[in-house]
């Protein structure tokens, strides 16, 4: 690709034949992310060629390396780079898009491309899509300094969302907007979550108190109390140190939590029991645990007689994440990410495997 004038002015940066990346070596329970130097990909007639800045590292990220869901493995579809927070800019288009230009700003999702023709798809459900490629998994991710996407599923950032906060409203922001407003709560109600200092959990609690919920966070250690408290939540019940913190929760809340937004995994057993008695209470499940792993054991008649329910929601549309941006913008979304570089990016994906990250954690891809 050589650099061209393009019409809306810009002038197309010239496009290398490799890029920067985070590679699985080892695939499975002993992986490591080794930074390489990997082929530029080639974009079609109706894609975008997207730079990327910086990428969110999610727990997700661990799971297709680790190859612990019931799915087949990244080898399996000749992926090497998993991720799906990647912001940055687009440095070229294919000649049959029209609507996108380079310069502008876009972002990389969990979802690379749907069929657009399905039901779910044509009822603006795109996030559940039968026939969806995920980010990662199907394609490379974002652990990848440039990347193809589709024009037509490619997600415009607003100029004023600074990319380390935009690249994880790709995946986690925008996953805990779809789960609240899937949830059906309203202002005013309680909010629990279970592992709620978190990357995911934590905007979750600012997405919930810019909705009008109060939040109330149930995690461990200084650093997480602090950052869920600075972020808005009311409460923060250490379950280190208390001895039943869902009994705690219930007493917090006056009978139970509205809703309880499970998206540390190790709480599905426990789960239901944050939503107490309360009439109408929801749990909803956002993380996804490994294979077989962490169920929620069920005795029907206490959700019966009360009207609870569980629920779960699946990543976002695209509307959901045009929408998620939208709090970002207007500054209700204020994430103040750890930003690593290249160096540490081993090093930060194995401490979120082994659960000892607070917030989030962003790699820059100009940072040595």
């Amino acid at each position: 690709m050589t650099a061209k004038t393009t019409t809306n002015g810009h002038h197309a940066p010239e496009i290398p034949k490799e890029c920067l990346a985070g590679v699985v070596v080892n695939e499975g329970p002993d992986f490591r992310i080794e930074v390489k130097k990997v082929p530029v990909p080639e974009i079609g007639p109706q894609d975008v060629l997207i730079k990327l800045s910086c990428t969110g590292l999610c727990m997700s990220d661990v799971h297709y390396a680790l190859h612990d869901w019931d799915s087949p493995s990244m080898s399996s579809f000749g992926t090497q780079c998993p991720g799906h927070e990647g912001a940055g800019e687009i440095v070229a288009v294919g000649s049959d898009v029209k609507n996108l230009k380079v310069g502008q700003r876009a972002g990389f999702k969990p979802v690379a491309d749907v069929c657009y023709t399905c039901e779910a798809c044509r009822t603006g459900h795109d996030n559940y899509c039968l026939g969806a490629k995920y980010t990662g998994l199907h394609v490379d991710g974002s652990y990848k300094q440039y990347v193809a996407s589709p024009a037509r599923y490619t997600t415009i950032i607003p100029d004023s969302v600074p990319d380390h906060v935009a690249g994880p409203v790709m995946c986690s922001a925008s996953t805990m907007y779809t789960a609240i407003r899937s949830s059906g709560a309203t202002a005013g109600q309680w909010a629990c979550f279970p592992g709620g200092g978190g990357g995911v959990g934590i905007q979750g609690v600012q997405l919930a108190v810019a909705m009008g919920l109060r939040a109330v966070v149930v995690d461990t250690g200084s650093e997480r109390r602090e950052l869920a408290l600075k972020m808005g939540a009311e409460e923060f019940v250490d379950f280190k140190e208390v001895q039943d913190p869902a009994r705690r929760v219930v007493e917090i809340t006056g009978g139970g939590a509205h809703v309880c937004f499970v998206t540390a995994v190790q709480a599905y057993p426990t789960s239901l029991s944050y939503i107490g008695y309360r009439m109408g209470g929801v749990v909803m499940c956002i993380g996804m645990p490994p294979k077989d792993q962490h169920k929620i054991n069920l005795f029907p008649t206490s959700i019966i007689v009360r009207g609870q329910s569980i629920k779960g929601t699946m990543v976002s549309s695209l509307a959901d994440v045009d929408a998620t941006l939208e709090f970002a913008r207007r500054g209700k979304l204020k994430l103040e990410p750890t930003v690593v570089g290249l160096s540490k990016w081993d090093e930060a994906v194995q401490k979120l495997k082994r659960g000892e990250v607070a917030g989030r954690i962003v790699v820059d891809f100009s940072l040595p």
